[in-house]
Parts: C-alpha cells; sequence; structure tokens
C-alpha cells in the first residue's frame, strides 16, 4: 500500500503529464534561467516545499525566490535547475515530475520551473547565494486566502512575514492549481511588481 506521500508523487506526474505546457522555442538572445519546486516531506512524511531568501547581495537582493539561475552554455533548463538546487540548498538525487510552464519576466528572462521529489532531505543554505531556507507545507498553498490580489498585484501569503510576488508568486500560484488541485491555470499574463524587476 502506497504512502500519503507516493500518492502525491504519482498523482503529481499525472496531472503534469497531462499538462499542455507553454514553452518559449530557444531563440539567440533570450535569456534563459531555471528554477526547481523541490518537494520534501519531515521526519512524519509530510510533503512541503523549499523557498530561499536571496542573500543581501548580488542578483535580486533579499528577495524570496525558488532555487534556481541562469543556465550555463550547452546547459538544459531541468539540468540547470537541479544544478543551482543542490549548490544553493544541498538538495541532490531528487526525482523529475515534470515541468510548469515557461514565464517571462519583465527583465528578459525565461524562467523554465521544474517539479521534483526529493524525500527526506536537510536543506542547507549556500551562504554566498541564500541568506536562509524555508519550509512551506503543502497545505499552505490550498489554504483560504492563497492566493489573494491587492489591485492587479498577485500575492501568495505561505508564512508569518512571508509573501510572494510574481515571478516566483506566479509559478507558486501554477504548481498549487495544476499540480495540486489538477486545475488548468496560466500565468503568463500574472504583471510583476516594479521592485521584482532586477
Amino acid at each position: 500500500m502506497l504512502s500519503p506521500i507516493d500518492v502525491l508523487r504519482e498523482e503529481i506526474i499525472a496531472r503534469l503529464a497531462a499538462f499542455d505546457r507553454r514553452e518559449v522555442p530557444p531563440a539567440g538572445g533570450i535569456l534563459r534561467a531555471a528554477v526547481t519546486v523541490c518537494v520534501l516531506e519531515d521526519a512524519a512524511r509530510v510533503p512541503y516545499t523549499i523557498l530561499i531568501k536571496r542573500a543581501p547581495r548580488g542578483r535580486n537582493p533579499g528577495q524570496w525566490a525558488l532555487p534556481g539561475g541562469r543556465l550555463d552554455d550547452g546547459e538544459r533548463p531541468v539540468e540547470a535547475a537541479l544544478r543551482e538546487l543542490a549548490e544553493e540548498t544541498g538538495v541532490t538525487g531528487v526525482e523529475v515530475a515534470g515541468l510548469l510552464d515557461d514565464y517571462v519576466t519583465d527583465s528578459g528572462f525565461v524562467i523554465t520551473p521544474v517539479v521534483a521529489f526529493g524525500g527526506r532531505q536537510e536543506p542547507v543554505p549556500d551562504p554566498r547565494e541564500v541568506a536562509s531556507v524555508h519550509e512551506v507545507p503543502l497545505e499552505r498553498f490550498l489554504a483560504p486566502g492563497v492566493p489573494r490580489w491587492k489591485g492587479e498585484v498577485l500575492q501568495m501569503p505561505l508564512g508569518p512575514s512571508m509573501v510572494i510576488h510574481a515571478p516566483t508568486g506566479a509559478i507558486l500560484w501554477q504548481f498549487a492549481e495544476v499540480a495540486l488541485r489538477g486545475r488548468e491555470q496560466r500565468v503568463f499574463d500574472v504583471p510583476q511588481p516594479h521592485w521584482t524587476r532586477t
């Protein structure tokens, strides 16, 4: 008999396989990045995903984000997402469940979100890039008031003092709708607040 997290993994893999993902085709001059929505489990096998708070220096200082970054030359999005996950949090040996829609940022990046399962691991932030790593139980994505809107601005309130905006908030909203709820949801037109456009 499958455990609840094994059932969840199978459901998410099936939902992402059935999802008609929108991909921005490769083209010269496009800046590419990839992130991982990594599902881990705590000691009681309760599933959660990790968010990072970026270090106070470098690109997007102090912002909430998913582990991820730019593709190296010749690197594919899944390879980049998993490399960045390992570099920034120490999480390795994950199983890729599928991909969500590419998200085009206002700063000209195409972000490919990869959904993966990593079992029971203890994320450890790389202090050169990450100030802290935070666990967000998957049930939080399904809570009343998530997401919420302030005018045209999407907000994902995922914990005390943790309100996530696009592009990360848009990716997490699509993850919640497509992977967790099994619904169709596009987020390419979700606007970014000005402070996330660096």
